[in-house]
């Protein structure tokens, strides 16, 4: 096939999908979607990974999911052989009877190898797209170590596997840079940058009373928040160690934590230790659909993200659906908030892993209030502009467009 018209089908290969609710999920629903909307025929294929049971095959929000079974337990790296061995079993199935015409792998690198073992076999091109390099990941949420033998040999098979696939997309120029550094031909790479579904973040709603109520948020009371998941590296400890100090300039200022995950438990006991724990507020973990409620209480959306190289290399999703709601946004000056925050202008960025910055950022904003407008449009201008996902699929066009032209032979039999 030449190009891609609503004949081409497309298979994502992904980790998980929803309905588990992640950064990951969302990114994969609004890619997909907008595809669905072009015309192009899409379904996803999960690892055994997933972690929600469910049927073999699922239909969530009008996309389809085929799951793949367990593989039987073993140690590592026999684990995760075995994880590679059974989605692509499970591809290989869908080649005969779904016949897709190109695999889009995306990150982590196991979900890369299982669709380039079908792919090279079936003669069906692979585009890998990079959220995060795996081996960053896990020293990011505490279960690796940098340069421990795992993270270099999980370093290599990432290499190889970009080296291999007949394209790769990453979503930020961090991403694109490193794999540069790796030798990558950097013609080869496509950026496709993280965007907001405008359709969901697009029109935000007035503020919750009733909630700011039953949260014990004053009417007036200057809110703080972060929106996400609880790891290491968010930061999140740094942001509850500048509350006093904010509170000291402040004195109705409020936090509001919305989520959860690895760090919860410690998080709370830090702030139930803060002298001013009256003023920090854990939600937990909420649906999806009622994520707009609590943007509609905060007034800044802080990201005080630690620097590491998960940080200065990937870009997250959060600052810009906040700057989609009209919020405005403060984040920690590290490369990944760089790429998406221009200082002064669409946000405020502050010295990473320092909560006397973080207050001192929060406390300047705070007293500002007659630039908030301005702010706000100009955040809500870039993302309509540069991060909205009904135009960011146009980037893979092309590159599908090429590889559906040359196609790739089939290795014999």
């Amino acid at each position: 096939m030449s190009q891609t018209t609503g004949m081409t089908r497309i298979l994502h290969v992904l980790d998980h999908s929803l309905p588990a609710h992640s950064g990951y999920t969302f990114r994969t629903r609004a890619l997909m979607k907008a595809q669905v909307a072009k015309g192009w025929t899409v379904a996803g294929i999960t690892g055994v990974r997933h972690p929600l049971p469910g049927p073999e095959v699922e239909t969530v929000d009008g996309l389809t999911f085929y799951r793949t079974p367990p593989a039987p337990p073993a140690p590592s790296p026999l684990r995760e052989w075995r994880e590679i061995g059974a989605l692509a079993a499970r591809i290989e199935a869908l080649v005969d009877d779904w016949r897709p015409d190109l695999l889009h792998a995306h990150s982590p690198v196991l979900d890369a190898l299982a669709a380039l073992r079908v792919g090279k076999r079936r003669g069906i091109p692979v585009l890998y797209e990079i959220r995060a390099f795996w081996e960053d990941a896990a020293v990011g949420n505490g279960t690796g170590r940098e340069r421990s033998a795992r993270y270099v040999v999980t370093r290599g098979l990432e290499t190889h596997a970009v080296k291999a696939a007949d394209a790769v997309a990453v979503i930020c120029e961090g991403l694109r840079g490193d794999l540069v550094a790796r030798g990558v031909d950097p013609a080869k790479i496509t950026v496709s940058p993280n965007g907001v579904d405008l359709g969901l973040f697009g029109s935000p709603p007035p503020r919750d009373a009733a909630l700011a109520e039953r949260l014990g948020l004053a009417a007036g009371a200057p809110v703080i928040g972060f929106i996400g998941s609880f790891y290491d590296y968010e930061g999140i400890d740094d942001l509850i160690a500048a509350m006093p100090a904010l509170v000291a300039a402040e004195g109705a200022a409020q936090l509001l934590l919305v989520g959860g995950g690895p760090r919860e438990a410690a998080l709370r006991e830090q702030a139930a230790a803060s002298p001013v724990a009256g003023h920090i507020h854990f939600v937990g973990r909420i649906p999806h659909d009622a994520v707009e409620r609590y943007y509609s209480l905060i007034d800044i959306l802080a990201y005080p993200r630690k620097k590491m190289r998960l940080t200065d290399l990937v870009t997250p999703l959060k600052p810009l659906e906040a700057m989609a709601q009209g919020k405005l946004v403060a984040a920690s000056d590290v490369g990944g908030h760089r790429e998406l925050i221009e200082d002064g202008t669409t946000g405020t960025l502050f010295a990473p892993d320092d909560p006397a910055a973080i207050a001192a950022a929060l406390i300047g904003l705070l007293g500002d209030r007659a630039m908030w407008d301005k702010r706000r449009r100009t955040a809500r201008a870039f993302v309509e502009a540069h991060r909205n996902w009904s135009s960011n699929i146009l980037r893979y066009e092309p590159v599908y467009q090429r590889l559906l032209g040359r196609g790739v032979a089939p290795l014999a039999a």
